[in-house]
């Protein structure tokens, strides 16, 4: 018999357009206050020194937000925390510049903006601004990044027996390049893992390795902006499962994944 993969959310990180931390998220989650969609602010990560604050590049800066956020409000010491990072393709500014520089006359490419092409790059200046020796997994799975992350996550969580932070985010293109991946905007989510049974402050999801793919369709935000966000950057495909945090009770929901495929997980949300 297939094992149920468990796991406990202790806390949350979030940025995106409107959506600031998941305090000031949950409530429009839970369809208590109204979204007002603009522009995401993403912070600079101050836990990182000067100079790296001043050369990562706004994939980097997104990824750290979030954990920044999640950890300011959870137990667990950020040295000794497993993370799993996960983006559908890294930092489009950065890549647009890249290829800029390419198809100028000079081809000179800055040891900047090259040691920030690699997906892995984020995962280095964490490692930079918490001192951690801790594992470390970076993921792309194009538009089902965000899926796909949870489940290692997840998997890691029961196998190690340790808790481990999800860090889920994309960022906009440049034209001409907008014009073939339309990411409108920057979004990042954390979400902190912890061993179940046990406690965890925002609730509890399960997932089983063996019937959780499916071909049904993914769950739809009732608000039309929002569904626009949901499918127009691939780490907002998390939007079902923050609804579904953000009110008590037990929901299967169904994660956007692969063309054809998607997967569904169970989601039992605490009372406030």
């Amino acid at each position: 018999m297939t094992r149920l993969l468990h796991a406990g959310i202790d806390a949350i990180g979030l940025l995106g357009p409107g959506l600031h931390h998941w305090e000031q998220a949950r409530p429009i989650f839970a369809g208590l206050a109204p979204w007002h969609p603009e522009t995401t602010r993403v912070p600079p990560p101050a836990a990182l020194p000067p100079a790296e604050r001043r050369r990562c590049g706004i994939a980097t800066k997104a990824a750290l937000g979030v954990a920044q956020q999640a950890l300011a409000t959870a137990s667990a010491p950020d040295s000794q925390l497993a993370t799993v990072f996960t983006s559908s393709g890294g930092d489009g500014v950065n890549c647009h510049e890249i290829c800029a520089a390419l198809a100028s006359e000079d081809r000179s490419i800055s040891p900047t903006r090259f040691h920030n092409s690699v997906l892995n790059a984020p995962a280095g200046y964490w490692s930079i601004s918490t001192g951690t020796m801790a594992p470390a997994t970076v993921l792309c799975a194009h538009d089902g990044s965000f899926a796909a992350g949870l489940l290692e996550a997840m998997t890691q969580v029961q196998a190690d027996e340790r808790p481990v932070l999800l860090l889920a985010y994309d960022t906009s293109y440049p034209e001409p390049l907008f014009g073939l991946r339309p990411i409108p905007d920057a979004f990042g989510v954390a979400l902190l893992l912890t061993p179940a049974p046990g406690t965890s402050r925002i609730g509890r999801i399960t997932l089983d390795p063996a019937s959780c793919l499916t071909d049904r369709p993914a769950d739809t935000c009732r608000d039309a902006g929002m569904e626009q966000l949901r499918a127009s950057i691939p780490a907002a495909r998390c939007l079902p499962l923050l609804h579904a945090l953000a009110r008590s009770g037990t929901t299967n929901i169904t994660l956007g994944y692969l063309d054809g495929l998607q997967m569904q997980v169970s989601v039992d949300a605490n009372a406030d």
